[in-house]
């Protein structure tokens, strides 16, 4: 399985579950919790939100790692959608920008110091935690 072709499966399948602007939505609906302090709307929105991510990597695309010889593990960072690891290497694609110089002045509202990325941003996050996985491949 080609790097390529890995980045397309993994977008069909999460297109498959929500459209991006349900996946938008889900987003937005947690930084207005954040926004307004609503801790107990954070609790309920968060964990599901979060949760859908993971299942999709998890379960949805575990053929497709599998056949890329891609172990997919817990993810390390609160944030974190999973640790992808093959040949000694590993990446965790997260959903939030973590890099707070990034944040100086953006007039969004974040979590834990992170502003939460949209569908799109996500997916080439995503894209780019994968490229280092099969560069021995390519080699």
């Amino acid at each position: 399985m080609t790097l390529i072709e890995t980045i397309a499966r993994m977008r069909a399948a999460h297109l498959m579950v929500r459209d991006a602007k349900e996946w938008d939505g889900l987003a937005t609906g947690l930084l207005e919790a954040y926004a307004a302090k609503d801790e107990d709307l954070v609790e309920q929105l968060q964990s599901p939100f979060l949760q859908s991510w993971r299942t999709v990597t998890r379960y949805v695309l575990r053929d497709t790692f599998d056949q890329a010889g891609i172990l997919v593990g817990e993810p390390s960072d609160p944030w974190g959608i999973a640790v992808l690891t093959t040949n000694g290497r590993s990446a965790e694609p997260l959903l939030c920008l973590a890099d707070r110089a990034e944040l100086q002045g953006a007039g969004t509202p974040n979590v834990d110091g992170r502003r939460l990325m949209t569908f799109s941003e996500v997916m080439t996050h995503y894209s780019e935690c994968l490229e280092p996985l099969f560069a021995k491949q390519s080699a």
